[in-house]
């Protein structure tokens, strides 16, 4: 069985693209997985775990005002954390090429109106942005789990499938 993890690594490195990753309802296991290949460090600069609401404002720089109407769980919310973690995350200056993002509701309970496995990913990037809503069932651990990869699988889709890296 081939590594997409690995792949996803390697693609990444070979086109010199650095990546920051915001979580919230996955709590570092989306930066677990992009580090658990050999040669991660040449692509993932670093990660922001911001569970608390408060967190995703002062760190990610969500919009307060957003974060006060609509509550963490949002797709805006998502996109404002994969934007703000790029320079969250920025080396020498340099914000990183791409930001990817967690925010929802693993459960077992709902969170307001939103129910268990309500989620929304972002990527930000120079290739594309996207932010996909999930709606993943089973256990908080399934929900996580499914988070995860569904986020790997937008990274693949809007980064990688957009070409080579513009100059």
């Amino acid at each position: 069985m081939t590594d997409r993890t690995a792949l996803l690594i390697r693609s990444l490195t070979e086109s010199g693209l650095t990546i920051g990753v915001a979580e919230s309802l996955t709590g570092g296991a989306l930066c677990a997985e992009l580090i658990r290949p050999a040669g991660a460090s040449a692509v993932v600069l670093g990660g922001v775990i911001a569970y608390a609401t408060p967190v995703k404002a002062r760190v990610l720089h969500v919009d307060a005002g957003l974060l006060a109407a609509e509550g963490a769980v949002h797709p805006r919310v998502a996109a404002e954390m994969a934007a703000g973690v790029r320079d969250a995350v920025a080396v020498e200056g340099r914000r990183a090429d791409i930001g990817v993002s967690t925010t929802g509701v693993a459960g077992p309970d709902a969170d307001g109106a939103h129910e268990p496995g309500t989620v929304y990913i972002a990527v930000d990037s120079e290739h594309g942005s996207a932010v996909r809503a999930l709606k993943l069932s089973g256990d908080r651990d399934a929900v996580r789990a499914g988070s995860v990869t569904a986020a790997l699988n937008l990274i693949v889709e809007i980064v990688l499938h957009a070409g080579a890296p513009r100059e």
